[in-house]
This record gives structure tokens, C-alpha cells and sequence, in this order.
């Protein structure tokens, strides 16, 4: 079937699909259309990685708008939206808007009304429903990409709820479902009745095999010679093989997927050697500008031996890069000036950097339950080998799995090879799962009694698969008990409801747990401060007049052991952090920058204390305490004891207490983020990568600003608190420079260079001398005209100023680094 006899796309497209190369559809995608794909029906398609199935969305959602309706993609990681978005934008010459939508959970999200194609996250897509955004009621078509994922217990149920609430507002709804190849699409297929789609065909061959002595040995029998020279490892020489036989003038490309960061690290690092010699000197010269643009990403260890490898033609790929250095790796490696990846399985769950050959080094990984290694699911390796053959530049695929010995290459050839895709089943029927989704489901009104809950959660996967309607039953009664209990839910005479700081729970999307033990551990703070007021006989009337008699306490206010010991009038304690913290020990009335007066008497809760109550969340991943870790924090838990918001489990109950020292670890690293300690030592320190303290700081930021907003509506006096951390944890600054790091285009760094400059803040700025502003931002008058125009100069123009030597040289000594190229020291130096 050729895209011309489609009468159903907007005008134009069949022709454009055509000029694209499309002349006819391959099987599946002529399957789809067949099953009504893009008459509005609803389709399942499992087929293989790179066999189409993205242009089966696209048929469906253009057929969509050119009806007159709206078409949303969902997808389940932020970088695969980015990467679907600029694919979808080359419709827009056709009349087709194209928007995406990934973070703030409290938005409606009411600018997407007006875009006919919508990408965004499962969790994204949840939170527009929670908040009540209107254009979902618009929608005709939606795409679930990599439906399969239904199956992970972290992702999977917000994918499964809200898939049936949309497909509830939506009765006439077209759902699109793309999936792997599984074993039960069927199942899928039938609760969200439709047709299945169902295929093994592929545009190019791909061979799986074991290479075990000196060949890989292929399923269909066949055999390949690679011969591992002595001392040679068996990847080096599978890399060196496939870049060796070249098609229409370049060699093959490598994926190389192993089990942790530091094997990928050290992978790419001994590959880079074999992609080296391989080089042609224009790729060379391209690969130096490229290492470069890498190492300005991050002043990091992480971010230089990331150089380092590109520079050579090699490169690995996990979790804690920075967002812009995995973008930069992925583009080189798809344009094949990148010829190897050394990646953890991330990299297979959906975001396109195909290659002639994959390499499943690590077939196990590190079960923290098990307490050991084991074997990773079919499913999950056929995602990694369907990453081979990129169609029209590679001859076939090859997914190569490695053996030591016969007995391996058997087992992997009975695992993996030769083996099916495990069924994909439901993970909602888990408490952590429910407690968020019951809620946010009553909060939403799409339930107002138990029977209506448990109605609306037949709708899911989980009903459909099991038929078990007495265990769902039993735990989504154990839920609403928690729920009740915290007092977001209220049950009367059959009917639920949500509270008001229940609404807000849905709204901020905060795990219900995460939300009481925020108000909890904030409550206790507010009670603790107000006890230690009492104990000095200072605690003032809310209208700040009279003050409570010293002997209040003797008068059952609180207890002995609530007491608070030493200081009362107190900084805010940081000054026992150590050096990282020197300096910032005292605590500005209410907080610099945030416009409002300070308090006199009140709680008086330190960052460190509201980084840990978030950092305990479980909507917050904590840092893993190593080995020698439990000494380190549990001496800081003691010297710091008086910080932390919420009763602290005993020493004797160690899986709690680990819990506990975990939280403090991460809430260490947000205080090290936050009193400027540069992003190099706090990788070095915690054993992170520059990613990880990004989405460190992005969580805790989220939460605090839930943090908040809880605290106002519960009118706890700790807003001003909550507001400050929220912001030093933001911008990655000490308090005294909030109000310049205010200023759009002045980050962490530049901020203290002209604070050591003498420019304190935004007024200053304002009516500085133009030569000092220009030296303490290291004499780039285009950053530093930018700046005063920001802050709202009359004049920003720097034409004729010469910068002042002495702020540069104060700049200079007050910052942890030097010249870095875009004046952006580091990732955390933004706007």
C-alpha cells in the first residue's frame, strides 16, 4: 500500500511521506491500516524495534486533525518527548501545531489547547488530568509509545490509570498502543478493546548469536569469525570487527550495553582505543570541537573523561550525565562521528541510536532484593538487541551476547536467543502504587464512593489480566484507611471525598506518603521551635506584643525530652557542616531576596533540616550509603541532631536508621549544592555524576515548593523558611546572594563574582559602575549589557568601558574557577 492511497491525511502529507522515501508502507504499518488505524480505530501494535511503528502514530494522529480533532503522544522519558517533537514539527507546514509539555505538575498546561499534536510524559499527562485541563476533553486520538512498560513497577500503573481516565473522559477515544514484541499482546490489545496488530518482520535482517572463542555463533545456524588476540577482551574485537568492514565508505558502529556506570565508564574508556586508530582526520577535527562542547557542559571528573573518550571516537552513556551531554553523545553517535557507546540498559527504553552491532556484554545485574546478581528479562534484552541494523546505511543487524564457556553460550542461546518475551502484567495492585492514583482518582471526581473506586479500577490492566476483584478490593481498602488517616480523604455514609489539602496532594502530584511526612515533619518543627521559646521565655502572641512567662513550660505546654538544647536564638547551624558550609552560618531575618520583613520570634528550621525531611520522601531517590558511610553520617546525625524535622528512628533499627542516614547523605549533598561548593568536589564527594546532582536538585526543588505550598494552606509559620531553602537549593547559592541569582542571565557564579566585586544586589547592580560590573564578569561585554538590561538599566550598552582590574581580580578570587568559555561555569550556572 503506497501513502497516496490514503484518503483520510491532510492534504499534502501522502506526498510528503512520499518524497521522504516512503513509497510503500512496510507490512505493519499496511497491517494498521487495514485494522482502521487511520479511520479512528483503536490499535495495539507489537512489532519489532525499527519496523515502523512511529509512522502508525503519526498515520493515526494526522488522520486525527485532518477530522478536526486533537492527538496526544505519550511517551515515558523526557528526552524520547524532545526527540518525538522535532520528528512531529516537520508536519507543521502541513497546518499541524505541534506542542510539548513535560514538567511543572501543577500546570493545566491551557497554552496546549491550541496545538493539534501533544507530546508529553505518562506523568505529565496525569498531572493535566489532576488539574483539571480543560483541551483533555478535546482529545480523539492518543498514542501510548512503548506501551509494554505497563509492566514497570514504577512507571507502569500512572501509564495503565491514566490511559482508562482519559478513555473514561473520552468514550469515543482512538488509542494507539505501540509495544515490543511481548508475549501476551493480545491481552493488551483486549483491555483497551482493540485490533492487535501482531509481527516479527523487520525492514533489514538482525542476527543474534553468542561469540564464544574465536566466532559468533547465529540462530540460523551460520557463524562469523572474530578472533580475540591475545590479551585482547572479547568486546574490543567485536567493536574493532564491525568499524573494520565498511559499507558505501564507513564502518559499522557498536552499542555495548553492561550492567553499571563505572563498567560503562571504564568500557568506553579501553574502546576508545580500538575507535582511535580508526579515525579519518576530518572526524578527528570534528571530534576535538565536540570534546570541547562537552567538557563546557560541567567543570566535572565525569564530564572530562567523557571528553576524553569522544575525542577518540568512543563513549558511554548512563544516568548521572548531564541531560546535555547525553543529547550531544546520542546526535554524534547517530551522525557516526561517534562510533561506539558503552551504555547501562537506559539507552534501550526508547530513544533512537541504532547500530550495525550490539553488544550485551552484561546479561546480569545487582538485585538489591535477591542480594545478588541476576539474569536480566528477555524482554528487556530483545529491547537492547533490537537496537541493531539502522535501515538504508546498514547492510543487517547483529546482537552478539558474550560466553566464557560452552555452558554459558547454551544457556544464553535457551534465555535469550531462542527464547520469548515474557508477558507483560500489571503492577498497580501494590499499596505505593494505589496511594497516589486513589486519591488523585477521588480528588478528580472520577470517583465520589468505594463501589464508584472500585468500578473505575476495573478499567485498568490490572482487572482485566487477574479477575482477582477481592485482592484489588482489600488493598484499596488499606489505602483509603491511610488516606483517612492523614486526613486527605473524608469518608461519610458511603460517599468519599477529597480535603482541601488532599486537593492539593493530587494537584502537586506528591505521593501521598511524601505529603504526610512533609506535614508531619514541619508541624514537629513548628511545635519544637515554639517549645523552645517557651523554655526561654520569650514566646510572643501572634501579635507579637506579651510574651509567655518562663515557667509556661512547667505548665504542661510540652515536655522535658521535646526541649530543645542550646541555642534558641540561633543561626541557622550550618556552621558544624564542616568547611564546605564556612561561612554560612548565619541566618538573614526571613531570607535575602524574598521582599518580606523578618520575624523576631517563630520556628527557626534550618536548610539542612527541610533538605532531609524532603530528602526522606519516598518521591525523592536517595544517595546509597557505601561502605564506611554509616560512621560518617551517623557522627553527623549526632552533631546535628537538633536540625532534623520528625522523630528519629533508634540506632537498634537498622533498616530504618539506614533509611534515616540515606536521607541525611542526600540532604548533605543538596546542602553542599547550596553553600556553592563547586559541582566537581560534590561529584568527587558523593560518587555522583554531574546528572545525579541535577536531578537531585530538581526533586528536592519540586518538593519544597510543595513544601510550601502545604505549610500556607495549613498555616504553619514556616513559609519563609520553606521559600528560602527552596530557593538556595535553586540557584545553588548562599542566602546572601538570592537577590542577585534573581537577576535573569546571573547564576551561582557569576553571582558571587560580583558579589565579591562589592555589587551585593540588584539595586547595586542597577546603578553600578559600568567597569566594575564588566570586571567581575570577566570582561564579556555582551554578558555583562545583558545583565544590566535585566536588571533594568537605562544605558546597558558597555561601548568604550574598559573593566575595572581590581573587581576582576576580586571576581577572580572568589570564584572556584576560571575562564570557562560561555561565562557558565557549570550547569548549576543558569538562569
Amino acid at each position: 500500500m503506497r501513502p497516496s492511497e490514503l484518503s483520510t491525511l491532510p492534504d499534502g502529507v501522502p506526498e510528503a511521506l512520499e518524497a521522504e522515501g516512503i513509497e510503500e508502507f512496510y507490512p505493519p504499518q499496511t497491517a494498521a491500516v487495514e485494522a482502521g488505524v487511520a479511520d479512528g480505530e483503536s490499535v495495539v501494535a507489537s512489532v519489532p524495534t525499527a519496523s515502523g511503528k512511529t509512522l502508525i502514530a503519526e498515520l493515526a494522529m494526522l488522520s486525527a486533525v485532518a477530522r478536526g480533532g486533537k492527538a496526544l503522544y505519550i511517551v515515558p522519558l523526557r528526552a524520547l518527548a524532545s526527540e518525538k517533537k522535532t520528528e512531529f514539527e516537520r508536519w507543521e507546514e502541513f497546518g499541524v501545531d505541534v506542542g510539548v509539555s513535560t514538567g511543572n505538575y501543577q500546570s493545566d498546561g491551557e497554552w496546549l489547547a491550541s496545538r493539534d499534536v501533544i507530546v508529553a510524559t505518562s506523568e505529565k499527562v496525569d498531572s493535566l488530568v489532576r488539574n483539571g485541563a480543560p483541551w483533555v476533553n478535546d482529545l480523539t486520538c492518543v498514542v501510548a509509545d512503548e506501551v509494554h512498560l505497563v509492566d514497570d513497577s514504577g512507571r507502569g500503573p500512572t501509564l495503565e490509570v491514566t490511559l482508562a481516565k482519559l478513555r473514561k473522559i473520552n468514550r469515543d477515544l482512538q488509542v494507539v498502543a505501540l509495544s515490543a514484541t511481548v508475549g501476551n499482546a493480545d491481552q493488551v490489545a483486549e483491555w483497551l478493546d482493540a485490533a492487535l496488530v501482531e509481527s516479527d518482520w523487520r525492514p533489514i535482517e538482525l542476527k543474534m548469536g553468542v561469540h564464544y572463542g574465536n566466532a559468533v555463533n547465529f540462530d540460523d545456524g551460520s557463524q562469523r569469525e572474530v578472533p580475540v588476540g591475545k590479551g585482547q577482551k572479547q568486546t574490543a574485537a567485536l567493536v574493532a570487527d564491525a568499524l573494520d568492514e565498511e559499507v558505501d565508505g564507513q564502518g559499522g558502529s557498536s552499542l555495548v550495553f553492561v550492567n553499571s556506570r563505572r563498567n560503562a565508564e571504564g568500557a568506553a574508556k579501553r574502546l576508545a582505543d580500538v575507535t582511535a586508530s580508526r579515525l579519518d582526520p576530518e572526524e578527528q577535527a570534528e571530534l576535538e570541537g565536540l570534546a570541547g562542547d562537552i567538557r563546557d557542559v560541567s567543570d566535572t571528573d565525569t564530564s572530562d573523561d567523557l571528553a576524553d573518550c569522544v575525542r577518540k571516537g568512543a563513549a558511554f552513556h548512563h544516568a548521572g550525565l548531564a541531560a546535555e551531554h547525553r543529547s550531544l553523545v546520542e546526535d554524534a553517535f547517530r551522525d557516526r562521528l561517534v562510533k561506539c557507546i558503552c551504555a547501562t540498559p537506559t539507552l534501550a527504553a526508547g530513544v533512537n541510536t541504532p547500530a550495525r552491532r550490539v553488544i550485551v556484554r552484561d546479561w546480569k545485574r545487582y538485585d538489591g532484593e535477591f542480594g545478588g546478581m541476576q539474569p536480566l528479562d528477555t524482554l528487556e534484552v530483545h529491547q537492547m538487541m533490537g537496537r541493531a541494523g539502522r535501515p538504508g546505511l546498514d547492510p543487517y543487524g547483529e546482537a552478539v551476547l558474550l560466553a566464557k564457556d560452552r555452558d554459558t553460550m547454551d544457556e544464553l542461546f535457551e534465555r535469550y536467543v531462542w527464547a520469548e518475551p515474557e508477558d507483560v502484567r500489571s503492577k498497580l495492585a501494590a499499596e505505593p502504587a494505589l496511594r497516589t492514583h486513589v486519591l488523585a482518582t477521588v480528588a478528580s471526581g472520577f470517583a465520589t464512593t468505594r463501589d464508584g473506586l472500585l468500578e473505575f479500577l476495573d478499567r485498568t490492566l490490572y482487572a482485566s489480566q487477574t479477575g482477582d476483584d477481592a485482592r484489588l478490593a482489600e488493598v484499596t481498602d488499606r489505602v483509603l484507611e491511610y488516606l483517612a488517616a492523614n486526613e486527605f480523604l473524608e469518608r461519610e455514609d458511603g460517599t468519599l471525598t477529597a480535603t482541601g489539602i488532599g486537593h492539593t496532594v493530587s494537584r502537586l502530584y506528591l505521593d501521598p506518603m511524601s505529603a504526610a511526612e512533609i506535614v508531619d515533619g514541619l508541624r514537629e518543627g513548628v511545635e519544637s521551635a515554639d517549645a523552645d521559646a517557651v523554655a526561654a521565655g520569650r514566646r510572643s502572641r501572634p501579635d507579637g506584643d506579651a510574651e509567655v512567662p518562663e515557667d509556661a513550660a512547667d505548665a504542661g505546654f510540652v515536655t522535658g525530652n521535646d526541649l530543645v538544647a542550646g541555642d534558641a536564638d540561633g543561626g541557622d547551624a550550618d556552621d558544624s557542616a564542616g568547611d564546605a558550609n564556612a561561612g554560612e552560618g548565619e541566618s538573614d531575618e526571613g531570607g535575602e531576596g524574598d521582599g518580606e520583613e523578618g520575624r523576631d520570634d517563630g520556628p527557626t528550621i534550618t536548610p539542612l533540616g527541610l533538605y532531609h525531611l524532603v530528602a526522606r520522601t519516598p518521591d525523592m531517590y536517595q544517595l546509597y550509603l557505601k561502605s564506611g558511610d554509616r560512621e560518617t553520617y551517623e557522627e553527623q546525625f549526632y552533631e546535628r541532631e537538633e536540625e532534623f524535622l520528625g522523630h528519629a528512628p533508634s540506632e537498634f533499627e537498622d533498616v530504618a536508621f539506614e533509611d534515616w542516614l540515606a536521607a541525611l547523605k542526600t540532604a548533605r549533598l543538596l546542602e553542599d549544592w547550596a553553600s556553592e561548593l563547586d559541582e566537581d568536589t560534590i561529584t568527587e564527594r558523593y560518587g555522583v555524576g554531574p546528572g545525579d546532582i541535577r536531578g537531585k536538585v530538581d526533586t528536592a526543588e519540586w518538593l519544597l515548593g510543595a513544601a510550601e505550598q502545604l505549610a500556607n494552606e495549613l498555616d504553619l509559620d514556616v513559609v519563609l523558611d520553606v521559600r528560602e531553602a527552596k530557593k538556595r537549593v535553586e540557584d545553588g547559592v548562599r542566602e546572601e546572594l538570592l537577590d542577585l541569582t534573581g537577576v535573569r542571565g546571573v547564576g551561582r557564579k557569576r553571582a558571587r563574582r560580583l558579589f565579591e566585586a562589592g555589587i551585593e544586589t540588584r539595586a547595586e547592580l542597577r546603578e553600578a559602575d559600568k567597569s566594575v560590573v564588566l570586571g567581575a564578569l570577566r570582561g564579556r561585554e555582551k554578558t555583562a549589557e545583558n545583565v544590566l538590561q535585566a536588571v533594568g538599566r537605562q544605558d546597558p550598552s558597555m561601548e568604550g568601558v574598559r573593566k575595572d582590574a581590581s573587581a576582576s581580580a576580586a571576581a577572580t578570587a572568589g570564584s572556584d574557577t576560571d575562564e570557562d568559555g560561555s561565562g557558565q561555569a557549570t550547569f548549576g550556572d543558569f538562569s
